[in-house]
C-alpha cells in the first residue's frame, strides 16, 4: 500500500474530539517496514500527541531506529508542517536528506526534507566534549 493510502487510512483512527483536526502519519524505516500513527487528544492535553510522534514510537517499539521516508496528511487548506517537537524527533531518527511529504486530504502535496524542516537541528555532536 502506498504511504499516502496508509496515512489517509490511519488518519481516520485519530482521536480528536476537541479540535476535530485529524492527522495521519507514516514513516518508512531503513528496513522498508512502514509504521503509522495518528494524533490523540485528551482533556488534560487537548492539543494531544502528534501523528508523527506516534509513527516514530511504533517504529522504535518494533526495534528500529532509522527512518528513510515520511508522509503526513491532514484535512486542511494547505499541507500542515510538523510541530517543533516532531521536527526534532524526525531529525533524531532520520538524516537531513530524508524526504518528507506533507499533504491535504484534497490531494495537495508539499515535498520537503527533514533538513529543510529543521535546519541546524540539535544532535549528539553538540554534546561532544562536555
Amino acid at each position: 500500500m502506498p504511504l499516502k493510502d496508509t496515512a489517509l487510512s490511519v488518519r481516520e483512527n485519530a482521536y480528536a474530539p476537541y479540535s476535530n483536526f485529524k492527522v495521519g502519519a507514516v514513516v518508512r524505516s531503513a528496513s522498508g517496514v512502514v509504521y503509522s500513527g495518528c494524533n490523540v487528544e485528551n482533556v488534560a492535553y487537548p492539543e494531544g500527541t502528534c501523528a508523527e510522534a506516534g509513527a516514530i514510537a511504533a517504529m522504535v517499539a518494533a526495534g528500529e531506529q532509522e527512518l528513510v521516508e515520511v508522509y503526513v496528511v491532514a484535512s486542511s487548506p494547505e499541507p500542515v508542517p510538523p510541530c517543533g517537537g516532531c521536527r526534532q524527533k524526525l531529525a533524531e531518527f532520520g538524516k537531513a536528506d530524508v524526504p518528507v511529504t506533507l499533504a491535504t486530504t484534497d490531494g495537495a502535496e508539499l515535498k520537503t526534507t527533514i533538513g529543510q524542516l529543521l535546519p541546524g537541528a540539535f544532535d549528539a555532536s553538540h554534546m561532544e566534549g562536555s
